[in-house]
């Protein structure tokens, strides 16, 4: 729920942009600009300002109009997609994600690289995913699963993309191998009642993780904090109106949509503390 002190805070950012919301500060682009790539020293200069680009694509998630929506504003949408697949193919998004959340991690007083990590699944609708959906029976869903990994305070760490037809525990199996490549000091997991299935915690314990099953109360509400968490991080993720749905044609389009709007809240959460 939004506070009226944090309305007066995104009030004061949203000062700072441009024309909406989701344009760059002059802080966040600071922060941004060293990991793009510079002009070259020949040929002729540059014709594109990369500052306009990075808005029209974060515009794009977080409004969820299509490439040939975006407003006159922004530089052409051929010039914007193309500059959008050239960073997704160099992992610019991801690496600059990653790089914000580890700064964030330090700014609130913990280590750099997680210890612990909470795991969960989220099934969303593919209209245009050709090929690549499946069905969710438990929830009636056709389209994707998001099978994600966050640290204790939310923050995305993996994510492995599937057809929505593949169980939780099966996802996660891809999630474990990746966090154990990119993530080493993490040893301790927590997961809901889905992931309690033999042949993921045989995975996890060749792999020296511990996973904790988080079950459910018979109480009517309660918060359990290891679930809650993780819940939070797909509303963060759903604000996004892109991600409401996954209309990307391709597995790896979908997984840049999402590490540019997580990387957009953290760098938000760094520019303006």
């Amino acid at each position: 729920m939004w506070t009226s002190a944090s309305r007066g805070r995104m009030a004061k950012i949203e000062k700072k942009t441009k024309r909406y919301p989701s344009d760059l500060t002059d802080e966040e682009w600071s922060a941004v600009e060293p990991f793009l790539p510079k002009a070259g020293s020949t040929g002729s200069p540059r014709r594109t300002d990369l500052r306009e680009v990075l808005n029209a694509i974060r515009y794009l998630v977080r409004s969820g109009c299509e490439w040939r929506m975006l407003p006159i504003h922004f530089p052409p949408w051929q010039t914007v997609y193309w500059w959008f697949r050239r960073l997704a193919r160099r992992l610019m998004f991801r690496t600059i994600h990653e790089i914000a959340l580890m700064i964030d991690r330090a700014r609130s007083g913990r280590t750099v690289e997680p210890s612990a990590a909470v795991l969960d699944s989220q099934s969303v609708k593919a209209p245009a995913a050709q090929g690549t959906r499946g069905y969710d029976g438990a929830k009636k869903i056709v389209g994707r699963k998001r099978h994600i990994a966050v640290d204790t305070d939310g923050r995305l760490l993996m994510v492995n993309l599937t057809t929505a037809d593949i169980a939780d525990s099966a996802g996660a199996q891809i999630v474990l191998d990746a966090l154990v490549k990119r993530w080493p000091r993490i040893k301790h997991l927590f997961a809901d009642s889905a992931y309690d299935r033999r042949q993921l915690l045989d995975k996890a314990a060749f792999l020296d993780f511990t996973v904790e099953i988080v079950k459910r109360t018979e109480a009517a509400f309660v918060v359990l904090p290891r679930r809650w968490v993780v819940e939070r991080t797909f509303a963060w993720m759903t604000r996004h109106r892109r991600l409401v749905r996954d209309y990307e044609a391709r597995l790896d389009v979908s997984h840049a949509m999402i590490d540019i709007a997580m990387a957009a809240l953290l760098i938000r959460r760094i520019s303006h503390p």
